[in-house]
């Protein structure tokens, strides 16, 4: 017979980690599945320093190997491999992968949000190296240089205004002739000295070997091009949740974040989301570790309620 799990987790990264060492230390069986891209957006971020307990600062990919080992450490069995289809109509839950089906009594989803990117090679070449999705991350490495932002919603001019706390000077690059900001966030860039504003203009390439050093940019109306000194890249155009695979099974807004309907389980009782999937606001390591935490005592909660039925469930008190 097939071993049901207690819970399995879909997804690593902070919220998928910390969800997994509060269940492993319940002594409830784990199973997490951390996707063949492990550890989530932070293995493409360079020094993290606004984490508590990390006073020199740590880099993203050796903080998720060590969010891993206290995983490990407490029981969570692991693999690297990508989810491929749910179903969440009948307990057990079943999760197929290219290995095969798991089976457990709760669900934990964890599969973070993508920021959107511009497609450009020398773009992906220098993430982590002066391309990044994330001001409040990053923009303290950029005390005193010049960047830009590419982006003309909300989040582009937060991060702009953000930005000039640090730099130089911000240049805010749109495609378009207008922007789709509220006119409060469009008012608060352009009455800000340390921000100028590009329309109709485009990226076409990121210059740079090691490091950026500016971008080659392109008006689109005249097809004009022109080179910009930089030392950073800021891309605001937005997150994609990585909720595909629960299209039409879970409940969602029209972004497709995953709307939890009681603390953090979802529309289907046992299964709870936690992170990026459901958070389109903060978006930081330490915010998803704490959803981690609450979506792991909620589970246990839920199946403690529920556990004349459980099985995968170790000495239970």
């Amino acid at each position: 017979m097939a071993k049901v799990y207690g819970v399995i987790i879909i997804g690593s990264g902070p919220s998928g980690y910390t969800s997994a060492i509060y269940a492993a230390r319940a002594n409830l069986s784990v199973l997490m599945f951390q996707g063949y891209q492990v550890g989530g957006q932070l293995m493409t971020t360079s020094d993290v320093e606004n984490y508590p307990g990390f006073e020199e600062g740590i880099l993203g990919p050796e903080m998720m190997e060590k969010f891993e080992m206290q995983a490990r450490r407490f029981g969570t069995e692991m693999m690297a491999e990508d989810v491929t289809a749910v179903d969440f109509s009948k307990r057990p839950f079943t999760v197929t992968t290219d290995s095969g089906d798991y089976q457990a009594e709760s669900i934990i989803i964890a599969t973070g949000a993508s920021a959107k990117w511009l497609g450009l090679p020398s773009e992906k070449h220098l993430q982590g190296r002066g391309v990044t999705a994330c001001a409040t991350c990053d923009g303290f490495f950029f005390k005193k240089k010049d960047v830009i932002v590419v982006g003309g919603g909300d989040t582009a001019m937060e991060e702009a205004t953000f930005l000039t706390r640090y730099v130089n000077h911000v240049t805010l690059i749109h495609r378009r002739e207008s922007f789709r900001a509220s006119k409060i966030m469009q008012d608060r860039v352009q009455s800000n000295p340390k921000i100028s504003v590009l329309m109709n203009t485009e990226i076409v390439e990121v210059l740079g070997d090691d490091a950026v050093t500016g971008v080659q940019l392109r008006n689109v109306q005249t097809g004009a091009e022109e080179k910009l000194a930089v030392q950073g890249v800021f891309v605001a155009i937005g997150h994609q949740p990585n909720t595909s695979l629960f299209k039409g099974i879970l409940e969602m807004d029209a972004a497709g974040y995953i709307i939890p309907k009681e603390h953090t389980m979802t529309n289907i009782a046992g299964v709870f989301a936690a992170g990026d999937v459901t958070d389109h606001r903060y978006r930081q390591a330490i915010t998803a570790a704490g959803d981690g935490c609450r979506a792991a005592i909620d589970m246990e909660r839920w199946l403690e309620d529920t556990q004349g039925e459980i099985v995968g469930v170790e000495n239970w008190n």
